[in-house]
């Protein structure tokens, strides 16, 4: 536990210390190759090459993405965004490295098209010994062309990230800025110096070296604060200017992020970390759209990595149950990660092929349709986010593969510079605003008012009045799963004489293998995570369904399989149809629309049967994969439609089969429990409480033990239940300010002021006690709660505990586990742990936070100084912003 006046010992420890050293052990490895090619003029090449890609990968890379991981899950936005942004960028001028090894790699005589060596910026050497038919002389690999002009493509976008991330972090410390800025720098001079001479790398070196130094310094500071839970170097806790000077405050604005952060607040936003990715990606196909990158082998590396970065961003917004963004930044990783394989598979064909090939594709129709949906959705948000959704719908459109070459190109580059700009400033203005919780950079008002929305969406349904609430079976990822499936059903629907060509059945096989598979996969495990009843089997089993159909229908016409292994795939259709059919049965209890969707499927595993047969009927499969894709786009509208807003907006029909209850014996519980949701609940605690006993209670933050202040002997027994030392002072809590006002206490003007802006939320204040606390109904417990001469104050900004405060007057609370163990985040834990000894616990679910309160000793207030005691759910820096803000008002 923390002392009184230093921090607590925090859940997940200090991440940063990790993610610095990762920076700094990175950028060393890079040194030491610049500086061996700056002072021999000898590049390192091959083996070297490899390992030091491989060290990247593995430091710069995955022990970054863990730092980045703990981040989010310390509520950090800044870090966890940085640590994850950065971990791509080591990662992909890791796999850079690799691709630089292999290319000095022995030469080797690979099959190769004649047709495109004019394409191709092949060496004289190696022209030489080219034969002019079929195979030339080349690398180990053909993807190795155009390292150089990729890296440079891939290393300005994070140049401009980077130096926007320096920015940001100088609102939270002056060590991070430091950092980041000599990483921002770094880029520059190694962009340069894959074209221009040793003195770039030199001086890149040098600030790889000051990259090194800062980030030791930064983890001894990090290290220091958590070991002695006090902020032995300078450094952190203060930042080099208030956030506050950036922008006005929005009120409409304020209060919608304000609504927004109530639904979870137990990891940080990841919206910046996915306009992050966004900003990435399309800046590279930019350069290979307008000619500069030759070959696309490189790029599909690093658009490939920062796709990863960009499902953690969806997997993090489904954490803080935030539908709309684990479908959008989903659907966006989907779509990089398709086309960045499809442009890879285009530049090993043919020209003369890639038309005939690229015409018979539909499958980036269903990308258009998906872009549509979101930006209905994003009509409940605010302007700058649908007009990002329209420039995606844009960027879908450009990439129509009934599009001429001649001008496809264009088209593509053009809409990806526009996209490109439109996530970089929503980079920007999303960890801005996160950062200071207020709208300070300009996102634009709500296009349209949820009531009016909600009157929109609901014009379909029969009953206009009724709101249905939305079923605990329903998930936030169901919209991502729609869409995966959707793309890639529309993706594998073909004519019969398209089955014939190579170029169709190589350009198929990402479409449909990443969106049906891959992307799959990971909907498969948010469902996991979301608790539903059947839980992630649905997508599970069509991850099998989508796998085998890639593999039998398209790869395997490439690899010509004989009739024996088609016999081995017979009977796997055979076992997929029976597995579908229990599908079709978990559906049912699902509703409509999904019970549909899984019928269909069992048609469409029909004809995959008989297509191992050699008796594929091709027009009913077109017709069951179109009627497929069509009921999943209306699933994947539906579904996040009617989570946005939590009610039954547009129909998806009833479960067909209704769940029987069984009321089977349970365990007797150590003590008498109730639900919060239920006033006669809530009545039976407070009486429990006015009797003189002590319950568990939900607050805004982790679950609390309670005794009346009526009850002196009842705040005695906490000390008892959870073994507290006698020497730790319990706080009071209320349900509002306005009953401090009524007690009349004489604080300043400024402690007013400053209480208003933090209550009601997740920050105690401690200050001056005084016969004011006999008003306010503390009365019998005046000496059994604070020190001598202090009181803390709490004001939880939750519904459940304020309703309760209004019944019983002031509680006394401290957090609900034993002493020196973790805060119970859950009722179960409270029971499980205390139960024994309580005589109630007031059931609420999990807890909105991980932590309890941020302790702030105001009383040298009117002095100009406040200090935190212990640093809680609100992170200090963000305290000593409102009061500074607050400061300045009272000027």
């Amino acid at each position: 536990m923390a002392s009184s006046d230093g921090f607590p010992a925090s859940f997940y420890g200090e991440p940063g210390v990790l993610g610095m050293l990762s920076n700094g052990i990175s950028a060393f490895l890079v040194l030491l190759q610049n500086f061996h090619t700056a002072h021999t003029g000898t590049a390192p090449a091959g083996v070297e090459n490899i390992l030091a890609g491989v060290h990247l990968i593995l430091i710069g890379g995955v022990c970054q993405l863990v730092a980045g991981m703990l981040s989010f899950r310390k509520y950090d936005h800044l870090s966890g965004t940085a640590f994850i942004g950065y971990a791509a960028l080591w990662g992909s001028y890791g796999a850079t490295r690799i691709y630089f090894g292999a290319s000095a790699q022995t030469p080797t005589i690979i099959p190769f098209p004649a047709q495109m060596m004019n394409n191709l910026s092949l060496s004289t050497n190696m022209t030489s010994n080219m034969s002019l038919t079929t195979t030339m002389v080349i690398p180990v690999c053909h993807v190795c062309l155009s390292i150089k002009e990729t890296a440079i493509a891939g290393l300005v976008p994070y140049i401009l990230l980077s130096f926007l991330l320096a920015f940001c972090s100088a609102t939270v410390n002056y060590i991070m800025p430091l950092v980041f800025g000599a990483i921002t720098a770094t880029l520059v001079f190694e962009a340069v110096g894959l074209v221009a001479s040793s003195w770039a790398l030199v001086v890149s070196g040098v600030l790889e070296l000051l990259i090194l130094i800062f980030a030791i310094y930064g983890s001894a500071a990090l290290l220091g604060k958590g070991l002695t839970q006090r902020l032995v170097l300078k450094g952190f806790g203060t930042p080099l200017f208030n956030v506050l000077l950036l922008g006005t405050t929005n009120s409409g604005s304020v209060q919608r992020i304000g609504q927004e952060k109530k639904k979870n607040t137990k990891y940080a936003e990841p919206m910046a970390l996915g306009f992050f990715c966004d900003t990435v990606a399309p800046f590279i196909f930019a350069f290979y759209s307008f000619g500069y990158i030759k070959s696309f082998g490189v790029g599909v590396a690093w658009v490939s990595i920062i796709t990863v970065a960009q499902l953690f961003s969806s997997y993090y917004a489904h954490l803080r149950q935030d539908c709309y963004h684990t479908t959008k930044f989903g659907l966006h990783a989907t779509y990089w990660l398709i086309k960045a394989w499809d442009e890879f598979v285009l530049s090993a064909l043919e020209d003369g092929k890639v038309a005939s090939g690229r015409e018979a594709m539909v499958g980036n129709w269903f990308f258009v349709m998906a872009g549509v949906v979101l930006c209905i959705g994003s009509l409940n948000t605010d302007v700058l986010e649908l007009i990002h959704n329209m420039l995606f719908v844009l960027l879908t459109l450009s990439t129509i593969p009934q599009i001429a070459l001649q001008g496809y190109y264009i088209f593509f580059g053009v809409a990806c510079s526009l996209f490109t700009a439109a996530s970089l400033y929503c980079t920007f203005s999303r960890l801005i605003n996160t950062i200071a919780e207020k709208s300070l950079i300009p996102v634009g008002p709500q296009p349209i008012s949820s009531e009016m929305l909600k009157k929109a969406l609901m014009c379909c349904r029969a009953n206009q009045g009724d709101q249905e609430a939305l079923p605990q079976t329903d998930q936030g990822s169901d919209a991502l799963f729609y869409i995966s499936n959707g793309v890639a059903a529309l993706s594998a629907l073909h004519a019969r004489s398209s089955s014939l060509n190579p170029a169709f059945l190589h350009l198929t096989v990402p479409w449909v293998l990443i969106s049906g598979a891959i992307i799959q996969a990971y909907v498969s495990r948010l469902q996991v995570t979301g608790g539903g009843r059947f839980g992630s089997v649905i997508p599970t089993i069509y991850v099998a369904v989508w796998a085998t159909w890639t593999w039998f229908r398209f790869s395997g016409n490439l690899l010509q399989l004989s009739a024996e292994p088609a016999y081995g795939f017979t009977a796997g259709a055979i076992a997929l149809l029976v597995i579908n059919a229990f599908l079709m049965l978990i559906a049912a209890y699902r509703n409509l629309v999904l019970l549909f969707l899984t019928s269909v499927m069992e048609v469409v595993l029909v004809c995959f049967l008989l297509s191992t047969l050699q008796r594929l009927p091709y027009e009913l499969e077109i017709a069951m994969l179109a009627l497929f894709s069509t009921i999943c786009i209306y699933g994947a509208l539906a579904s996040l439609v009617n989570c946005i807003f939590s009610h039954r907006l547009l129909p998806m029909g009833p479960h067909l089969i209704k769940e029987k209850v069984r009321w089977e014996s349970v365990p007797e519980l150590p003590c008498p429990v109730a639900y919060s949701r239920l006033t006669s609940s809530l009545m039976k605690i407070a009486g429990l409480l006015e009797e003189g006993g002590v319950c568990g209670i939900p607050t805004d933050t982790v679950y609390a033990l309670s005794a009346s202040c009526k009850n002196p002997r009842a705040i005695e027994n906490i000390y008892n239940i959870k073994d507290r030392p006698a020497e730790k002072p319990i706080c009071i809590c209320i349900s509002n300010v306005e009953q401090l006002v009524a007690a009349k206490p004489p604080f300043s003007p400024l402690l007013w002021e400053f209480m208003r802006n933090v209550y009601p939320g997740g920050i105690s204040c401690i200050v001056s006690k005084g016969d004011w606390l006999f008003k306010l109904g503390v009365g019998p417990a005046y000496d059994r709660v604070g020190t001598k001469d202090s009181i803390m104050i709490r004001v939880p900004d939750h519904t459940v505990t304020g309703h309760l405060c209004d019944i019983t007057g002031p509680l006394a609370i401290t957090s609900a586990n034993p002493s020196g163990e973790p805060d119970s985040t859950h009722h179960t834990m409270v029971i499980n742990r205390l139960g024994h000894k309580l005589q109630g616990v007031l059931c609420d679910g999990d807890s909105n936070e991980v932590v309890a309160s941020t302790v702030v000793n105001c009383l040298k207030i009117d002095e100009g100084t406040i200090t935190i005691v212990r640093e809680g759910c609100v992170p200090a820096v963000k305290v000593h912003q409102i009061f500074e803000r607050v400061k300045s008002t009272m000027v």
